[in-house]
């Protein structure tokens, strides 16, 4: 039986570790210190590290985990991600035989060029491509880009488990209420997570689900969002990519004025 684990790490990231109390993979460890706490703790053997993109906060642990626990490192294919043994890219399956698991590999640009998450066995590992509410600001690619990387995630199962990279479903909550205050899902999901943070537990993994009804980031081809974008662009019919652009601005300029 498998055992997903979001450790925290810096001030709100997540390392996501799977393991069946042998065996184990971690993504994005940017802080080697809470995985390694934990795995000597429990006799886990790490096999595999999965990094979604080249930020410091997700790769810090690269080398040392390498050089520790002689694991492979599966990332994009880019210098400025250290130890990789597995570049990888849209399309590759990763299987490891000791656990049993099998993840696809799918190329999804926007926060960065080289970002990639994978999936597999009913869970989403986004890094920051797609937050509990929210989405990756855009550092390197373009809303259409990040658009087409969101659809990718629209057409998974609505029972997707989705492992975001950090801890920033309350601020994106609070974003979300001022475009979509009507939305009830919305409402009940900010009081649910609310209270969760309030005793100390993640509000992650979510559900695609979830995030298809209270997300306005993945909500660009619905009717209300389309009316957000036609309002701020000042004309009809906004693209779906247009439409991301709009919130994605919003929260933006939401963002600069928050302390």
């Amino acid at each position: 039986m498998l055992t997903l684990i979001p450790l925290p790490a810096f001030d709100d990231n997540y390392i996501w570790l799977w393991h069946d109390a042998r065996h184990a993979i971690a993504v994005d460890p940017g802080d080697p210190v809470p995985l390694v706490t934990y795995l000597d703790a429990h006799g886990l053997t790490l096999d595999a590290v999965l990094v979604t993109h080249h930020h410091r906060d997700h790769t810090g642990g690269n080398r040392s985990l390498r050089d520790r626990y002689d694991c492979a490192v599966y990332a994009p294919d880019n210098p400025r991600i250290p130890a990789t043994t597995h570049p990888v890219r849209h399309g590759d399956a990763i299987g490891f035989e000791h656990l049993g698991v099998r993840f696809d590999v799918l190329a999804t640009p926007g926060h960065t060029l080289d970002h990639v998450s994978y999936v597999g066995h009913g869970h989403l590992f986004c890094g920051d491509t797609l937050f509990g509410c929210g989405c990756g600001r855009l550092f390197e690619g373009d809303a259409a880009m990040m658009a087409a990387s969101l659809d990718l995630f629209l057409a998974l199962p609505d029972d997707t488990r989705v492992c975001c990279a950090h801890e920033y479903t309350l601020s994106n909550l609070a974003f979300a209420l001022t475009l979509d205050g009507g939305n009830a899902a919305l409402v009940a999901r900010e009081q649910r997570d609310r209270a969760a943070r309030a005793e100390g537990h993640p509000t992650l993994p979510s559900t695609l689900a979830l995030e298809k009804a209270t997300n306005p980031f993945l909500r660009f081809h619905d009717d209300d969002m389309r009316h957000f974008a036609a309002q701020t662009l000042h004309r009809d019919n906004p693209m779906p990519h247009e439409v991301f652009a709009a919130v994605r601005a919003a929260k933006d300029a939401w963002d600069a004025t928050q302390p």
